[in-house]
This record gives C-alpha cells, structure tokens and sequence, in this order.
C-alpha cells in the first residue's frame, strides 16, 4: 500500500530500514498510547517488546504479508506463553523448571521449518518477560491487552507498509519445471534422439531453481504436513527427471523401438497435465494412466528379449569391465573415475562392441526385428524406463501438494506414507525423529535451554537487580559452535560497553525529565532497528542498551546506576552462554556432520549389498522404502540434511580443533545425493515382479554390488576415522575376480539396470572427496553450495 523505493536508503541498509521503520511506527504508537494516553505501563511495557519480541528479535522469513499471517497465527501461543510465564514466576524454583522445559520446547520448534525457527527467538522473549518479579497475577488481563495489541498493529504494519512484489512460489518454480521436463521428453522422443547442449544447460539451470539454497526461506516446502512434504518430493523428483533427460544419449542402433518412443511422449504429456495441476489445474489422471500402461509396455516387451551370448566367447570376462565403471585395475581417484555423463552414456552401434551381437543390428535399423536385444539398447530400455519412473512419482508428488489428503492419484503408501497422517501424527514424526543426541535440532534446544535456565537461576538465586536483562543477553549471545559464542560475546560487550558509558552519560545530564526521554526513544529505535543488523551485534548491543534504558527511564525513576546493572547483566549472560557453549557440542554441526554422513555411508552400504543379492536372486519387496535398512537410511538422511543446513550457516574457519589433524574437504553435498539415489534406485529395483537372474548375471552382479559397498565403507571410515582405521584402497573392479563378466549372456534388462544405478552411486562417491580448500575439512566458498 505504502511503498517506498529500495533506492531512498543506501545499500544494504534499505530492508533493515523499512523494517526500522516498521517497528518504530509500532512500538512508539502502543507505548506512547498507553503510557501517556492511558495511563498503563503494564500494558505498555508488554505492547512495545511484544513488537520488537517478533518485529526485531525473530527473524520471520517471507514477505511482509506473509509474515503478518504468521505474527497472527502466533497470536494464541504468544498468550499460553505469557500466562505460564506470570503464574510460574511465584517462586524461583517454578519459574527456573519452566524455563527449562518451555526454552526446549520453543527452541525445538525448529524442526517445524523455517517460520517457527525465526520466530522462535521472538517468542522465547515472550516467556522471558513475565517470568521475572514481580509476581503479580492480577495484572495478566493488562499484560495479554498489551501483547495483543503491540502484535495486532505489527501484523498490519507488515501486510501494509513498504509491501513488495511476492518471489514466485516453490509451486510456480516447480511448475515451469515441469514444463521444462515436458520440452526435453518432446526433444527426446523425436530425432537425433537427445538434447543438445543448450536444452541441456536449460535442464540443469532449472533443476538448480528448485535446490532449497536458491529458494527464498519462506517459499521452502520444509515443514511436517502433508502438503510440504509432497512439495518437497515434487521438487526432488523433477529435478531426478530434469537430470535423466539431459543423460539420455540417444539409441545405440538406429531408431528406438515404438515401445521407447511411446514411454518418452506420454512423460511429456504427464509433465505438462503435472505443470497445470500445480497451478491449480485438474489433475493429470489420463495423463498418469497413459504413462503407467506406456512403461508397463516396454519394460514387458525389453524383458521378452534378454542379451544374446557375446559375439566372442573365448574372451577373458575377468578383463571387462561393467558399464559406466573404469577398466580393471584403473586407480580408485583420478581421471580413470566415470563421470556424470559417463556412467549413462552408451556408444554408436557402429564403433561399440556390444552392439556387434546384435543379430541383424545393420540390416533392421529399428531393431525391432531382432530376437534378442543388445546390452546397449537394454541399457537405453532401462534408462527410458528410469525417465518414466521419475515423472510417475512427481505427478503423483504434485497432485498430492495441491490436492492434499484429497489427491486424485492413488499415492503409494510405500513412498508416499505420509499421504493419510493427520498433521498430529506428522509433527510427531517429525519431532520424534530429532529427538536424541545426532540431531543439530536437539543440540541446539539443550544448549540454548540450558543456557536461559542458568541465566535465569543465577537472576533468582542472587536477586541480579534487572536479570531479565541477562537472561536475554544468554538468549541472543549464545551460538552454535563456541568459537562463534566468543566471537559474538567480546563484540556485544564492547557494545554494551560503550552504551552503558553513553546512557549513564544521558541519564545523569537528563535525571527526571521523562520528556527528553520521550522525544528521543523514537529516533533511537530508529537507528538501533536500522544499524544493528548490517553493523553487526557489537552495534546492536549497544544501541539496545540505550533503548532499553529510556524506555525503564519513562517507566520509573531512575539513576545512572541503570547502565552499570545493564552491563553486568550482560556479562553475566554472556559468562553462562560461553560456559554452556563449551560444554554443550562446542563444535555445532561440524562434528555432528562428519558422524551422520559417515553412518549414511554404511546404512547405505548395506542396503547396496542386500539390493544386488535381491536382484541376483529374483526376489522383491512389497514396499521396497519399509524394507530392511531403508527406514534406517532415510532417518540418517534426514539428521544429515538438517546438519548439512546448520553447518552452512557456520563459520568456515572453526579454531576449536587445533592440536587436530586435518582432514580433507568434503562435498557434502554428494554424500547426501548418493544416499538419495541409494533408496531411489533400491526401490525401483525390488518393485515386482521380479525374476531372478541366471549364474553368470548373478554373480558378476553380486561382485559389483560388493565393490561399490566396499567403497562407501571406505568413505564412511575416511570421514570419521577411529584410531586404527585402515587406509588401505578398496578397488574398484578385481581383474582376477572369479565370476564376473562385464555383459553376461542373457543377462535380462534388470540387470542392466541395476549395474546403471550402480555405476552412478559410484560417480557419486568420487565426488564426496576431493573440492576446494579448508583445513578440517571446512571448504572454501565454493564448497558451501
């Protein structure tokens, strides 16, 4: 409604001072309203830190709107928080139980996603306040009018002051995904048969749109509920498709077969029906249907036409190698490794050897005539076969985020599990699966409970004169990693050092003047608002410790004395956040990281061996995601992305390791898609029906499988490393291997596919090690993407 052009203030101070003014115009109202209007500083006192508690404090993502729809949804918890906060602060042994547990609980709420997590802050501060003497019940009705009024004309003052254009939505960027998906199948289905290098720059450009680091915190679909969660798999699903189109190297021998062609056209059909209903469109039922019986066709007619024997028996199978992977006896790092384009690419017909066995692959250019199928065109088959898989689970994905628990496609309840649970049962599967030890989420709630109950003993215990003061200095100076904590700590005490000189200053040149007090307030919350959050917290400090100082000056009388307790409250405070901080993983997620990503790798480990044994043998799962060892993986996965999240936000040089040995960079990155294309691939491969392979397959199989597993294990170790952990290199293919032959006669198209989802775990692994720079294991700017 009012905007103002970003242009009026200069570089980065342009959003924090739309915010300052924001809050200002809002603070300085309600408490001026009150106050001087009214005459009831109780429900001023509560009106202006409700307003800064979620307009300052919290760092609610999102547009202004947005955030004004989440300051009223918060409205009821912000009235639980101070009644419990009035009745609890009786006694101090009542009110120290209760920061402990409500601290927890609030710091906790992380989990729920980026809104709670930014406005956590805000509400602790909330709970904080009434807390503190005096305990006076009577004036609770006073303190909830001034809460809900300060937060009242915050939300109206976010949804009308300074709006802005909305970002696009992860439903729109999805959405154009989709489309784009639906272009490069159409490209794919048609001559020469693959993309060219523009379409497939455009492909990974827009998979990139949909990475969580390049959405807006407010746009991410990271919360428990059902729609969240389906939006999520949307995104990761389109760009599993983006990437399968953009490797799809075109037929090895002519022309594909109808079959191909039929499965390529009905994933631009479903693409595009997915892109509408993600606008709101109807969903894409024929589209799927179409999709589902096209697939059905060919994986039918590919497995009707296994690999013929090889074109020259007598060869050494122990010299070949598998697809996608290097040639026997090539080193395991270097630039023998397959590549992203390796691992999926196939040769011509005309140079490639395991074209040669293709009966009449010359004189019948579709192939179609042939017996029995090449290895290279079952490797085609079940790439195509793979593209279908990926857009049967995003329309299924997308029409499960528009539509909910009233989706029209019948969700799997294998991949979809989530698709009948109440929002109840979400959030507690959620919560339950951060609430240990592993979890960054829980590490923090411990730390930062822990660190308010001290501050708030200490402040009962030893009548600290203004412990709210230092309560709140422990809430906003305490860090994830220790070495942040005293960096953070030695800059708001300079700060508060230098306020408190200025506001003793003040208060004694102004004494009982309420209105000099009054007439600077504005002015300063402007500055402070405005300065803080691109100075840094040594001006943040600072310039609070000047506000809050005229604001108590206009509540009660007052001396220079009020700058001095304000500093030794925030030593106080700080003294018990570096103390907590040490004690408390002083390392954050640094740590935390290398050991959740190590255990990912041997969960991951083992699913790889149990799924090469199951293909091998021709046995399935009903619900390949609740088989053995996936549920563990996935868990593993969800503690590593949220440590992944935390440990992008920390500093890159951490000194709390010194005395250690360093260790390599990591692309932390890769560990986590590998784990993905871990379950993915797993389930796709036990999906029935499935028939077992014959001896040569099975075993050349089983070995790959083996080596790959023993390749994660090598990873896992070098990521967290015992004190006598080998170093010894695991190779990739053993030439003297008994068994193992790269193309297997008759080896049937499962497992083909099977030796592809390998060969890309394995282009996986070699990217965990190896990019940029950084002792321990911290990279370079590059390598925090």
């Amino acid at each position: 409604m009012f905007g103002l052009p970003a242009g009026r203030f200069p570089g980065d101070y342009a959003a924090p001072g739309r915010d300052a003014v924001r809050i200002t115009l809002v603070v300085a109202s309600v408490f001026y309203l009150f106050r001087y209007g009214l005459d009831r500083p109780v429900t001023a006192t509560y009106a202006l830190f409700a307003a800064i508690a979620l307009g300052g404090l919290s760092k609610i993502p999102g547009t202004g709107r947005q955030r004004a729809r989440t300051v009223v949804r918060l409205l009821p918890v912000s009235w639980v928080l101070v009644a419990v906060g009035t009745y609890l602060s009786v006694r101090t042994w009542s009110a120290v139980a209760g920061m402990l547990v409500v601290g927890f609980l609030l710091a906790f709420s992380a989990v729920g996603g980026p809104r709670w997590a930014g406005a956590a802050p805000g509400l602790q501060l909330l709970y904080i306040l009434p807390s503190f003497p005096p305990y006076d019940p009577g004036t609770l009705g006073a303190r909830l009018t001034g809460t809900t009024v300060g937060l009242a004309l915050l939300a109206a003052s976010e949804a009308l002051l300074f709006t802005g254009p909305d970002p696009p939505s992860y439903r729109e960027r999805a959405a154009a995904a989709a489309r784009r998906a639906a272009r490069c199948a159409t490209l794919v289905a048609a001559p020469p048969y693959t993309l060219g290098d523009a379409e497939i720059e455009a492909a990974r450009e827009t998979g990139q749109t949909l990475r969580s680091l390049n959405v807006p915190e407010a746009e991410r679909p990271a919360g428990p509920g059902v729609r969240d969660r389906a939006l999520s798999q949307t995104g990761l699903a389109l760009r599993a498709l983006l990437n399968r189109l953009a490797l799809l190297a075109g037929p090895p021998c002519g022309p594909p077969v109808p079959a191909v062609t039929d499965v390529l056209n009905a994933v631009a059909a479903l693409a595009t029906a997915t892109a509408s209903r993600l606008g709101s469109g109807p969903p894409p039922t024929t589209a799927y249907d179409a999709l589902t019986g096209a697939r059905a066709r060919l994986a039918t007619f590919t497995a009707a036409h296994p690999a013929p024997p090889p074109a020259n028996p007598s060869a050494n199978p122990s010299a070949s190698t598998a697809p996608g992977l290097p040639p026997a006896g090539a080193p395991e790092s270097g630039p023998h490794l397959p590549s992203a384009d390796a691992s999926e690419s196939v040769p011509d017909c005309e140079s490639a050897p395991d074209c040669e066995s293709a009966p009449d692959c010359e004189s019948a250019p579709d192939c179609e005539s042939a017996p029995d199928f090449p290895p290279a065109v079952l490797r085609e088959h079940a790439a195509v076969l793979d593209v279908a898989d990926a857009a049967l689970a995003m329309a299924m994905a997308a029409d499960l985020a528009v539509g909910g628990r009233k989706r029209a496609l019948g969700a799997a309840t294998s991949r979809f599990w989530y698709a009948t649970a109440r929002p109840p049962a979400l959030w507690w599967h959620r919560a339950y699966g951060h609430a240990g030890r592993r979890s960054v989420f829980f590490q923090n709630a411990v730390r930062l409970a822990l660190a308010l109950t001290a501050a708030r003993l200490v402040a009962g215990v030893d009548t600290l004169p203004h412990g709210f003061w230092a309560t709140l200095a422990a809430l906003t100076l305490t860090r994830t990693t220790l070495d942040e904590t005293r960096s953070t700590i030695r800059r708001a005490l300079t700060g508060t050092l230098a306020g408190a000189l200025v506001t003793a200053g003040l208060l004694a040149l102004v004494g009982a003047h309420t209105v000099v007090y009054a007439a600077v307030l504005p002015a300063v919350m402007l500055i402070a608002f405005t300065v803080g959050p691109v100075k840094g917290v040594g001006w943040a400090q600072g310039m609070f410790t000047l506000l809050v100082a005229l604001v108590f000056a206009q509540l009660a009388p007052t001396t220079w004395r009020l700058a001095e307790v304000r500093l030794l409250d925030v030593l106080v405070g700080s003294a018990i956040g570096a103390v907590i901080g040490l004690l408390a993983w002083p390392r954050g997620a640094h740590d935390e990281l290398r050991r959740v990503t190590a255990e990912l790798m041997r969960r991951a480990a083992e699913i790889v061996v149990a799924t090469s044994a199951s293909v091998a043998g021709g046995t399935t799962a009903a619900a390949p995601p609740a088989a053995p060892g996936h549920r563990s993986l996935h868990h593993e996965l969800v503690l590593a992305e949220s440590a992944y999240a935390q440990y992008q936000s920390e500093p890159a040089a951490f000194g709390g390791g010194r005395g250690r040995p360093a260790r390599p960079a990591v692309d932390w990155q890769a560990a986590l898609m590998a784990a993905h294309h871990t379950l993915w691939g797993s389930a796709r491969l036990l999906e029935p029906p499935g028939t077992g392979l014959n001896p040569a397959a099975a075993g050349s199989l089983g070995a790959l499988g083996d080596r790959v597993a023993g390749r994660m294990l090598q990873v896992s170790a070098a990521l967290d490393p015992g004190g006598d952990t080998p170093v010894a290199p695991v190779p990739l293919i053993d030439p003297s291997l008994a068994d193992f032959t790269a193309q297997p006669p008759g080896a049937p198209r499962r497992y083909y596919a099977t030796a592809s989802w390998l060969a890309s775990l394995m282009t996986d692994l070699t990217r965990i090690a190896g990019t940029g720079h950084g002792g321990d294991g911290a990279p370079g700017p590059r390598d925090r993407r």
